[in-house]
C-alpha cells in the first residue's frame, strides 16, 4: 500500500491527528504528510502512505492555493481567532496593496517553525520573548475577492475574502497580518499542485478500519506532480 490520500482536514484536528487516524485505520502502515495545516484551518492535506513517505519533499514543494476570510480593523497576537484580539478600528484601504512575487516574510510566533530545536508556538505559549527569522517566500497570486462595506451586526469590524496561490513555506496568517489591522477568521487550503480539495475524503472514523481507501498510487501521484510543474 504505497501512495497518496487526499484528506479534507476539519477544524480542530492537527495534521498529526489526521496522520495518526489514517495510520490506525490502515493497520499501522507507515504514514506521513506533505505540509502542515494549523488546527483552526481546514482543507487539503496530503497523507503519504508506505513508500510515498520518501516522496515527502517532492510533494511539499508543490504550490498551494488558499481561501481565507479576514477580520479588518483588529489585530490578533496569533494571526487568527485563537489569539488575543485588539480592536483598532483602522481598516486597510479597499483594495489593499497585495504583494506578489518573492517577498520577505516573518512567520508567526505561534507557528510550528523550530527555534533553538523547539516549536515556536510552545515557546510563545510560555510567554518567552524571541524573534522569528525572516524567510523569502513566493506569492503567485493574492486577490481580494469580496469585502463587506460595514461590519455585521454585533461584530467589531468588516470582513474580506482573499484567494492566495503561493509556494511552500508561505504563512497566510502573516500575509493577512501584514495588510495592517487584520487577522484570519477562516483559512481553507483548496489545492496542492494538481490535487484538489473537491476530490478529498474526510479523515477515517476513530477506531474504524479503512478497507478500501481512495489511494492515488505512488507512480501516478508523482506523474501528476511532475506534469503540474511544467
Amino acid at each position: 500500500m504505497d501512495g497518496v490520500l487526499l484528506i479534507d482536514k476539519p477544524a480542530g484536528m492537527t495534521s498529526h491527528d489526521v496522520v495518526a487516524a489514517v495510520r490506525r485505520s490502515l493497520g499501522g502502515v507507515k504514514t506521513g504528510h506533505a505540509g502542515t495545516l494549523d488546527p483552526f484551518a481546514t482543507g487539503l492535506l496530503l497523507v503519504l502512505v508506505g513508500r510515498a513517505t520518501k516522496a515527502q519533499q517532492v510533494m511539499m514543494e508543490l504550490p498551494k492555493r488558499y481561501e481565507t476570510v479576514a477580520r479588518l480593523g483588529a489585530r490578533s497576537s496569533t494571526g487568527d481567532t485563537e489569539g488575543e484580539i485588539t480592536h483598532t478600528g483602522l481598516v486597510p484601504p479597499d483594495p489593499p496593496p497585495l504583494p506578489t512575487g518573492e517577498i520577505r516574510q516573518r512567520p508567526p510566533m505561534h507557528s510550528a517553525v523550530k527555534i533553538g530545536g523547539e516549536r515556536a508556538y510552545r515557546r510563545a505559549r510560555r510567554g518567552e520573548s524571541f524573534e522569528m527569522p525572516e524567510r523569502i517566500v513566493t506569492v503567485r497570486r493574492f486577490e481580494q475577492i469580496w469585502r463587506e462595506p460595514d461590519p455585521p451586526a454585533g461584530e467589531d469590524g468588516p470582513r474580506a475574502g482573499f484567494e492566495i496561490e503561493c509556494g511552500s513555506g508561505t504563512y497566510v496568517r502573516s500575509l493577512i497580518a501584514d495588510l495592517g489591522d487584520a487577522y484570519c477568521l477562516e483559512l481553507r487550503r483548496t489545492a496542492i499542485g494538481p490535487f484538489q480539495v473537491g476530490d478529498a475524503s474526510p479523515p477515517p472514523p476513530r477506531g474504524a478500519p479503512w478497507n478500501e481507501p481512495p489511494l492515488i498510487g505512488l507512480e501516478r501521484a508523482l506523474e501528476l506532480a511532475r506534469d503540474s510543474d511544467q
